[in-house]
């Protein structure tokens, strides 16, 4: 049961009648007492005449995903199941990071129909944003009290990274283009594989000409070369403690994801095979085997309900990780954090292990306040503040050394930049014929 502001006025104009009898006739016990029973009996009227709020079947309509601020619509469907006509209020109780624009709506609905009511979503976080119960408060005609009732109704509406480094696709996959099979090239080499035969033209280099198909032609065919396909490209993410810090405006973990969404999908337009694993002390995600749509499809699936954990990374797991899924050379990229000595310990010890067998690229989020307050040291404060930032600076640089010096490729870069800085390294490396 619930009473209502109503009731609450109500007895308020009680007290004028008591009041005055008080005055004229010294009665104001027995008036007060009147007015009270007299409150109570329309309290029990208004429950008697008030429709079950537990007559009611409840149906959900939501999309199953979105990405990350987007909006979508919730449709909740209310059905009277009694004969009484029902004036409800409704409570649809999602989360709070679901960004629900509204959670409470007055419905009227007449016996044996039934309403909808509409709320629209902007999630502010990735992952699952729950719904489990819809709370119904059912008002009686004199809208004094109501008739309350919790009932369940689950809903799940899964948030996607947003992938807002796609506007950085179609300039590299431009450049993708005069690398791979669409313009072939004359000179074979390392990274490279057959492509065509053609018609021999003057300044093609005569160490392309192939003679058996000459001697099958009328004319001097030649050989032309495209860059390998059909390489493996490992992402591997760091979901520990490093990944939960905020640089700028997001969390290292989303520019993580960033990363990979916009080289996978540039590898994948490559010809290349990509696989996704999210690690911190245990497995907390992998995409392998997967292709073409399907790919971007698994990964962003797989990212949706991961969050940092506050623990430190176990990265001599990762190389066993690594060969679980290719035993083969591959492009292994380490998404991590890489700006201290003691913190990247374990990556510096795992480095040598992987760079053994595979082409390593370490990427790592730099905070762009650093490079900004060490020119600011117009007062004490700011002093200290710029020597804090370049020993900050001092350390990425040492650990980016140590990292060279064992054999992997390191990119560093704000969180906007880092994305396309890692599709512009895979891009030389590819051209470079190292994949």
């Amino acid at each position: 049961m619930a009473l209502t502001g109503r009731l609450v006025a109500f007895l308020l104009v009680g007290l004028v009648p008591v009041v005055v009898l008080d005055v004229l006739f010294d009665l104001a016990y027995p008036a007060l007492l009147g007015w009270l029973a007299l409150t109570v009996v329309l309290i029990v009227v208004d429950l008697v005449f008030a429709a079950s709020p537990r007559r009611v079947a409840l149906e959900r309509d939501l999309p199953a995903r979105i990405r990350l601020g987007e909006t979508a619509v919730s449709t909740l469907y209310v059905s009277n199941l009694g004969r009484r006509r029902m004036s409800v209020l409704v409570r649809d109780a999602w989360q709070p990071s679901a960004g629900a624009s509204q959670t409470r709506m007055r419905l009227v609905i007449p016996g044996g129909e039934r309403r909808a009511m509409q709320i629209a979503l902007t999630p502010f976080r990735r992952g699952e944003r729950r719904v489990a119960r819809v709370a119904l408060r059912s008002f009686g005609p004199l809208g004094f009290a109501a008739r309350q009732a919790v009932l369940l109704s689950p809903g799940r509406l899964r948030v996607l990274p947003p992938f807002l480094s796609r506007r950085h696709l179609p300039s590299r996959l431009a450049r993708l283009r005069e690398l791979d099979g669409r313009t072939s090239i004359m000179i074979r080499g390392q990274g490279t594989e057959f492509d065509s035969l053609r018609e021999y033209v003057r300044g093609d280099d005569v160490r392309s000409i192939d003679w058996r198909a000459t001697a099958r032609h009328s004319d001097v065919m030649v050989r032309t070369w495209r860059p390998e396909r059909d390489r493996r490209v490992v992402i591997v993410i760091d979901t520990g403690r490093t990944s939960a810090a905020r640089i700028g405006d997001e969390v290292r973990l989303d520019t993580a994801f960033e990363t990979a969404l916009l080289l996978a999908a540039l590898a994948t337009r490559a010809g290349d095979r990509v696989d996704l694993v999210l690690y911190d002390r245990r497995l907390r995600g992998r995409v392998h085997g997967a292709s073409g749509p399907e790919l971007l499809s698994r990964m962003v699936d797989a990212m949706a309900p991961v969050d940092p954990d506050l623990i430190e990374t176990d990265w001599t797991v990762v190389p066993s990780l690594v060969r679980q899924v290719t035993t083969q050379r591959a492009l292994v990229v380490l998404v991590t954090a890489a700006d201290s000595p003691g913190g990247s310990s374990g990556l510096l010890a795992a480095v040598p292990q992987l760079s053994r067998d595979h082409l390593v690229v370490v990427a790592s989020v730099t905070d762009p306040d650093l490079a900004a307050a060490v020119s600011e040291r117009s007062t004490r404060e700011e002093t200290y503040r710029a020597a804090a930032s370049e020993r900050a600076l001092l350390d990425v640089q040492r650990v980016s050394t140590a990292l060279r010096q064992e054999g992997a490729e390191v990119v560093t870069a704000p969180p906007g930049d880092l994305p396309p800085a890692v599709a512009d390294r895979y891009l030389a490396l590819k051209a470079a014929g190292r994949l």
